[in-house]
């Protein structure tokens, strides 16, 4: 199997089109993009499946940076966290990991959620030290419907202000770290902190708030050295990206997800542009500036 294959599991996409007569909004998905899923992602059958567990364990999460991780809780279970140290201390992967790798124009990025899993993990915002923990909704864990087919995280000291309105996009941020899809041919486990090269960005307003999606490729992976901008990622792979976050929340009845810029992926300048942005705002937010509100930033 070549890299580019095993990089580009996005078969199912090409199907996701409104049907006729249907309006984007209250279209939800049907059975067939749901068995294609299925059929894409041999790996995992449950948010918490065996293959998915051993994949976590099996890569070293943050051994070359000098930091370490631990689990507490039960998996599948809100009581899981995984914690980051640094030698004995505790450390927050939102606010003391830093944000720019060793090589220049590059960033770190924290993965939450390894490719081809389905549980939604997130770095906890609103709790000490920030662990990384499975986002719950309504009382209940949340589970993508099908895997995501790229190692998903965040970028450490960014963050989405939701009191800042976007001069043209005329929405405000989602009070969270930016997004990061790292589109390597390895699954990374979670926790793992891996320096990345960005190579564009993605506006995308869920529920009327700006919610950036930067694609980037870990500096160590075998495509690194192809891919250095926007156009040099596959056709298949941006446009993968794009209808799975289009689409993916449809299944609990949501809308469709929207983008901003007609759509289009920005090329990585503007990438670094916006990641800039956000570490810009993280910083206010950080030093008592803005109100954190029920963020827990280490200084309240």
């Amino acid at each position: 199997m070549n890299a580019f294959f095993r990089q580009t599991t996005t078969p199912f996409l090409l199907l996701l089109k409104p049907r006729a007569g249907v309006k984007p909004s209250t279209m939800k998905f049907t059975s067939a993009p749901l068995a294609l899923l299925a059929i894409a992602a041999p790996i995992t059958t449950s948010a918490w499946s065996t293959a998915a567990v051993r994949s976590i364990r099996t890569v070293p999460a943050t051994i070359l940076h000098g930091y370490s991780t631990a689990t507490s809780g039960e998996s599948a279970t809100d009581s899981f966290r995984l914690s980051f140290n640094e030698g004995d201390a505790t450390i927050s992967p939102w606010h003391d990991i830093p944000l720019k790798g060793k090589t220049e124009g590059t960033y770190n990025a924290v993965i939450e959620i390894p490719k081809m899993t389905k549980a939604k993990m997130e770095v906890a915002t609103k709790e000490p030290n920030n662990p990384i923990a499975q986002d719950v909704k309504k009382g209940k864990l949340r589970d993508y419907h099908g895997p995501i087919f790229w190692n998903y995280g965040c970028l450490p000291q960014t963050w989405e202000n939701p009191n800042e309105e976007h001069p043209e996009l005329k929405c405000f941020g989602d009070n969270d770290p930016i997004d990061v899809v790292e589109i390597g041919s390895k699954a990374l486990g979670m926790g793992t902190v891996t320096e990345v090269k960005p190579l564009g960005v993605l506006a995308m307003i869920d529920d009327g708030e700006l919610d950036w999606k930067v694609i980037a490729i870990a500096t160590d992976d075998e495509l690194a050295k192809e891919y250095n901008d926007i156009d040099d990622v596959p056709n298949a792979v941006k446009d993968g990206i794009r209808e799975w976050f289009r689409w993916y929340k449809t299944p609990d009845d949501k809308p469709l997800n929207g983008f901003g810029f007609d759509e289009k992926w920005l090329d990585a300048k503007n990438a670094h542009e916006v990641i800039e942005e956000t570490h810009e705002a993280w910083k206010k937010l950080r030093s008592g500036d803005i109100e954190a509100g029920k963020l827990w930033t280490g200084k309240n």
